[in-house]
Parts: structure tokens; sequence; C-alpha cells
């Protein structure tokens, strides 16, 4: 008869455990010296960022192992962590690993004896591949437009009873109206279609807030060629003279870009003198991997006390009687250019007309990551 095995001493089979996890562990000094590492952070950070001693101790710490800002960041914190004011320090982080750069998940916690003195520290790390956090993100973004959707759709129909029922009104007592019951009849059918034009631009502002990115080469040439041809049929009673320089050429959402200048070449013609024709001019270049592009008109302009406030939903710089529409032109362009990792400025002549800066990433940067807005 064999006898059962007999078992281990409790930190034997911890050790064992750590040994064998596929999570990266090791244990460090106060300074953050390794002491011990387990296979699993090895094959993670590789012998380059953490060299095996002879005795088989690893040497450097850990701080060797990250980006010189993360580490900087860690040493900043480990004072508040050793006199116990926090439990761990746990965050995303940026490690290396020979001569590449990842982004990882950081825990540190500290080890204590008996009577409480701090005797190490207990690290985890593992890469953060981000694909938890995106499949969050696209799953927040698709609830967020389905419950806009919803609540604009709700919102038309009984803005569409009110436009019908007043129109109703103005020809079944079309000859009985005064000139004032007239006007006040055309004001609610033109509220009530302002209102839907702003449900429509408040939806577009969403889709370019939360429409997921589909991104490749984009001929931006080719697409304002087109929003200038849409915006001539939209507008057959205005005169547009709009040039294109060619080869513009960026990465990106193709439908985002163009939405982008719709929005642009939209507000050139509302702020455009109705005595003149709409006149932008559309050019560009490359420079330090980004798209440079500069959308001209010649039109009333702004007043550059006030630029800060150009791209934000609802603000308007000029009165309904000068253009202005609901506010959420530009503060789409701007996100569309924000997701892309980009951004919009502006500035205006004393003379009037105004110039809009684009800087979008360029076709031979296609790894610029979307969100990280200039």
């Amino acid at each position: 008869m064999s006898l059962p095995p007999h078992p281990q001493p409790d930190a034997l089979r911890f050790h064992a455990a750590v040994m064998a996890t596929g999570v990266g562990m090791a244990i460090l000094g106060l300074d953050g010296a390794w002491e011990e590492i387990n296979p699993a952070l090895a094959r993670l950070l590789g012998d380059t960022a953490a060299p095996s001693n002879p005795d088989g101790t690893r040497a450097g710490t850990v701080f060797d192992v990250l980006e010189p800002s993360a580490a900087a960041d860690l040493v900043n914190s480990l004072p508040a962590l050793l006199r116990g004011e926090t439990a761990s320090i746990d965050r995303r982080i940026a490690c290396r690993r020979e001569d590449a750069v990842f982004d990882a998940r950081i825990n540190l916690a500290v080890l204590r004896d008996a009577a409480g003195l701090a005797t190490g520290l207990v690290l985890q790390l593992q890469q953060d591949t981000g694909a938890d956090d995106a499949a969050a993100q696209t799953m927040l973004r698709r609830d967020m437009q389905a419950q806009i959707d919803a609540v604009a759709h709700d919102l038309r129909a009984p803005l569409r009873s009110i436009g019908n029922f007043a129109g109703l009104l103005a020809r079944k007592l079309d000859e009985g109206l005064d000139e004032s019951s007239r006007d006040h009849l055309g004001r609610i059918r033109a509220s009530a279609a302002r209102m839907s034009r702003l449900l429509d631009g408040l939806s577009e502002l969403s889709r370019a807030t939360t429409a997921p990115l589909r991104p490749g080469l984009v001929d931006l040439s080719l697409l304002a060629d087109w929003v200038a041809a849409e915006q001539q049929d939209a507008h057959p009673g205005r005169e547009f003279r709009i040039t294109v320089q060619s080869g513009l050429t960026g990465h990106g959402d193709e439908r985002l870009l163009k939405t982008m200048l719709v929005q642009l070449l939209d507000n050139a013609r509302r702020f455009s003198h109705e005595d003149a024709p709409v006149t932008v001019d559309i050019s560009g270049h490359v420079a330090d991997g980004l798209l440079h592009v500069a959308v001209r008109d010649h039109g009333r302009g702004f007043d550059m006390r006030y630029r800060h406030k150009l791209f934000e939903p609802f603000q308007r710089l000029h009165g309904l009687d000068e253009g202005a529409g609901d506010g959420l032109g530009l503060a789409i362009a701007q996100r569309i250019a924000g997701r892309h990792g980009g951004c919009i400025d502006a500035e205006s002549d004393a003379d009037g007309g105004s110039v809009f800066h684009i800087q979008l990433p360029a076709a031979r940067v296609a790894g610029v990551s979307p969100g990280e807005s200039c």
C-alpha cells in the first residue's frame, strides 16, 4: 500500500504556481531591481530587456524596460505605495522589448513582513492588446447611435405634424387670413423645419463621433470635386467657382472625409455674399508625415477674437440673416478630422474670407492611430 504524496509547504506551492502561470510576474527590490522573474515575464520582455546574470538572477531594474516617461511616472508613484497610501499601482504603461515598444498593463504591490515593513515589490505585467477596450467602445458607439437615431425619429413625427397641419390651415383659411396671421403660420412652419434640420445635424454629429472607421487611401482632390458638383446641383441659382489642386491623397475613411468636405464647402456657400459667386480654392502639401490642406473662401470671414468658439457645437459667430446655420457644421468637420488623428484650424483676413487649415494622415503614414488628434 503506497502512502499519499507528502503535501508541499504553502510557500513552495505558491512559488510553483507563479512559475507556471501565463501571467508575467516578478519579485523586485524596493528600488525596482529584479530579484526573481517567472518564465512568462521572461518571454514577454526578452533577454535583451532583462538580461540574466551568471547566477540566474536578472540584471537591472523594472524601469529599464519602460519608456522614459512611463518610468518617471512610476518612480513618482512609488513613495505613496510604500507608505501604504495606495493598495497597488494598476495602469496601462509603455514597455520596451529590444527595439520595439508595446502597451502593457502593470500591477505593482508591496511585500511586507510580519511587522508591516516593506521588504520588496511584486510585479504583474501583461501585454495590452486593446482588443477588449476596442470591442467595448464599438458596442458603446453603436448603442449611442441607436439611441440618438431613435430619439430623432420620435421627435421628427410631431414636427412633421406641426408643419403639415400649419400648411393645411394656411391653405384652408388663405382668403380669411390677414397678413399677421399668415406671418404666424409661416413662423410655425419655419420653426418646425429648422428643428428638423437641427435633428439631422445632431444625427450627423453623432455619426461623425461614433461611426466605425474604414480607413484606406483617399483621393481628397476627387472628393472635393465631387462635393463641389453636388453643391452646384443642390443650389442651381448660385454660381460656384471652386478650384481643387490635384494629387491630394490622404489616409482615412472616405465616407467621413467626404462629410467633412461637405460641411466646409456648405459653410463657404452660406457665408458668401449673395451678389457674388461662391469662390473656394483648395490646395495642399505633405509635410512631417501629414497632409496639410487649405480651404480658402472669399466670404464674410469672422472676428478672430472668437476663433476659439468656431468649432464648438451650437456656437454661431454670425446672425441668421448673415447665413448662420445650426452651429453644427464646423463641429462635425472638426470631429471627423480628430477621429483621423488630425485637426482643423481657421483664420480670417481683414479684407474678408476665411482659410480652414486641415491636417490629416498622409498616404505614406497609414499607420497613424485614429483618435490621437493634433
